[in-house]
C-alpha cells in the first residue's frame, strides 16, 4: 500500500493543471527585432479582474480545500513519512506535510490529503523554496508511477477498510483512473498540463461540473510539453496561457484545478469565491534578486542593446517601464508550432469551456486561440530555466545563441547545479536521442526566436549581463 500511494500521489492538481488551471503559460524567450511593420504582432486588450486580500489567498492556497478529496491522513503517513522541511512554516496536520500537499477535511468530514498548486508553482532552489517559480524538475515520464492501475489497487485496499475512508478518497482515485494513463511526456522537467485539462473536461458536463464515467467528448492527438512559467508575471499580462488564449476572469483559470475532485457547480462557486484572493496574492509576487555580483557597466551596456532590439516585444523595465502584451505570430517568432496548432486540432475543448459554466455569470472566462505565442514580460528570468515555451533550451546564453543550442542534453535531477555565468542548469551535451531533452521528437523544437543571432558576442554577453538585473 505505500508503494502505491507514493506513485499515485505524484500526479497532482495544478502540478499537472497547467494549461486550465493557471499556469499561465508563458514563453521564457529573449525579445529580438521583429518588424513591426511587416507580419503583425496583435496586443491583447485588457480583462477586468476582481480584487481581493493578498494575505488570505496565501493562506487558501497552502492550506485551502480546492480539492475535497485525496489520500487518508493516515495513508499518506504511512506511504510518504513526515517531512521535515516544512518550507510553508504550517502547523496542525500540514506540519509535517511537504508543501506539495495539503490536509483537507473531506465532505464526509475524514481528513485526506490532496496535491496542491505549489507541486508546479513553488521549486527549492539554493535549498529554498521559491513560491512563483516553475517547478523544472516535475517528472511525467516514468509510467511506473504514472498509471491507472495504481489508483485501481489503491481503492481496492481502501474499500476493504474503512468505508469512510473510501468515500472521502473516491472522487480522487476515480479521476487517476481516467487520466493516469495518458499524461506522459518524452522527457523530464516539462509539464503535461494542456492533456490533463482535455482529459479532465471530457468527463465532465459543461453545465453542472459532475462527473461522468464516459467521456462527453474526444481527446486526440499527443501530449505537447510545456514549461512552468513563473506566477510573478501575471501582475503584467492580459491574458492567459502561451498563446495568450485565456481571456476574462483569471481566478476561473486558477481555480479549475478543482475540475479534478470538484463535485457539482455548487461546489465550483464556494471554491471561486477565493480565487480573488489567490490572485491578489499572486500579483504580489515578486522574482528573487540574482544573488550574485553583476558587472555593472555591462549591465548598462546591455540595457541600451536591450532597449534598442528587444524592448518591442518583452517591454521596458525600471521606473515607467511598460509591457505591450503583444502575441507573436508564429510567422515571425518560429518556435515550435504544436502546442498553438494543438488549440486549433481540438475545437472541442474551445467549445466545451466557453459553453461551460466557466464562462457564465459576473466574471467570465473564455478561449481565444492565437496562431503564434505572447511574447512574456521577462522579470527574474534569470531564475527560470530551461527556456522557449517547452522548455527546450536549457541557458540564456544558448537562447541567445542558436548555434549553441544542444540537440541532445541532459542535467542533474539529483543534485542540480545552477550554472550563473551562462545563466541556466548546468547541463551535459550528449551525442544522441534517448537522453534526457530530445529536441527532434515534435513538440520539443529547439528552434526559432533566433533574433539573438544578430548580436555581436560582446552585445549577447551584455544583454545576460542586464537581465540578471531584472
Amino acid at each position: 500500500m505505500k508503494k502505491i500511494l507514493v506513485l499515485i500521489m505524484l500526479v497532482g492538481t495544478c502540478a499537472a493543471f497547467t494549461a486550465i488551471s493557471g499556469h499561465f503559460i508563458q514563453s521564457r524567450a529573449i525579445p529580438g527585432d521583429v518588424d513591426l511593420d511587416g507580419d503583425k504582432p496583435v496586443p491583447i486588450p485588457a480583462s477586468i479582474q476582481r480584487t481581493g486580500d493578498a494575505k488570505q489567498g496565501y493562506t487558501y492556497l497552502t492550506t485551502g480545500d480546492y480539492l475535497k478529496s485525496g489520500i487518508p491522513y493516515s495513508y499518506f503517513l504511512l506511504g510518504f513519512g513526515k517531512d521535515k522541511n516544512n518550507y510553508l512554516k504550517r502547523d496542525g496536520m500540514n506540519d509535517g506535510i511537504s508543501h506539495e500537499y495539503t490536509a483537507v477535511k473531506a465532505p464526509n468530514g475524514e481528513t485526506v490529503v490532496a496535491p496542491n498548486c505549489l507541486q508546479c508553482h513553488a521549486q527549492v532552489f539554493d535549498n529554498k523554496l521559491v513560491i512563483g517559480l516553475g517547478n523544472s524538475m516535475i517528472d511525467f515520464t516514468d509510467r511506473k508511477k504514472l498509471n491507472a492501475r495504481n489508483a485501481i489497487l489503491a481503492e481496492r485496499i481502501l474499500q476493504k477498510g474503512d468505508p469512510r475512508k473510501y468515500t472521502a478518497a473516491a472522487p480522487f482515485l476515480k479521476a487517476m483512473k481516467a487520466i493516469g494513463d495518458n499524461l506522459y511526456t518524452q522527457v523530464r522537467g516539462v509539464n503535461s498540463a494542456d492533456r490533463l485539462a482535455d482529459l479532465l473536461v471530457a468527463h465532465r458536463d459543461p453545465a453542472t461540473l459532475r462527473w461522468r464515467d464516459k467521456p462527453i467528448i474526444e481527446v486526440s492527438g499527443q501530449v505537447i510539453p510545456t514549461d512552468t512559467p513563473p506566477w510573478w508575471l501575471l501582475k503584467k499580462k492580459n491574458a492567459m496561457f502561451y498563446n495568450g488564449f485565456g481571456r476574462g476572469d483569471f481566478g476561473r483559470f486558477l481555480m479549475a484545478s478543482n475540475l479534478l475532485t470538484v463535485s457539482d457547480s455548487s461546489e465550483a462557486r464556494e471554491v471561486d469565491s477565493h480565487f480573488n484572493d489567490v490572485l491578489a496574492y499572486i500579483y504580489s509576487l515578486e522574482p528573487p534578486k540574482y544573488p550574485n555580483p553583476v558587472n555593472a557597466p555591462l549591465a548598462k551596456q546591455g540595457g541600451v542593446v536591450f532597449v534598442e532590439h528587444c524592448s518591442k516585444c518583452h517591454g521596458n523595465y525600471g521606473k515607467g517601464g511598460e509591457y505591450p502584451n503583444l502575441l507573436i505570430p508564429e510567422s515571425l517568432v518560429g518556435t515550435d508550432s504544436m502546442l498553438y496548432k494543438s488549440n486549433y486540432q481540438t475545437p472541442q475543448f474551445i467549445d466545451w469551456f466557453n459553453n461551460s459554466w466557466f464562462a457564465t455569470g459576473d466574471h467570465p472566462a473564455r478561449l481565444e486561440p492565437f496562431n503564434g505565442y505572447i511574447a512574456p514580460p521577462l522579470d527574474g528570468i534569470w531564475i527560470t530555466a530551461p527556456y522557449l515555451h517547452n522548455g527546450s533550451v536549457p541557458s540564456l546564453e544558448a537562447l541567445l545563441n542558436s548555434k549553441l543550442r544542444p540537440a541532445y542534453w541532459s542535467r542533474d535531477f539529483n543534485n542540480p547545479q545552477y550554472d550563473y555565468a551562462q545563466v541556466g542548469w548546468k547541463y551535459t551535451v550528449e551525442a544522441g536521442p534517448g537522453t534526457v531533452y530530445d529536441t527532434s521528437i515534435p513538440g520539443y523544437g529547439n528552434y526559432g526566436h533566433t533574433y539573438g543571432d544578430k548580436l555581436t558576442a560582446h552585445e549577447r554577453k551584455a544583454v545576460i549581463e542586464y537581465l540578471k538585473t531584472l
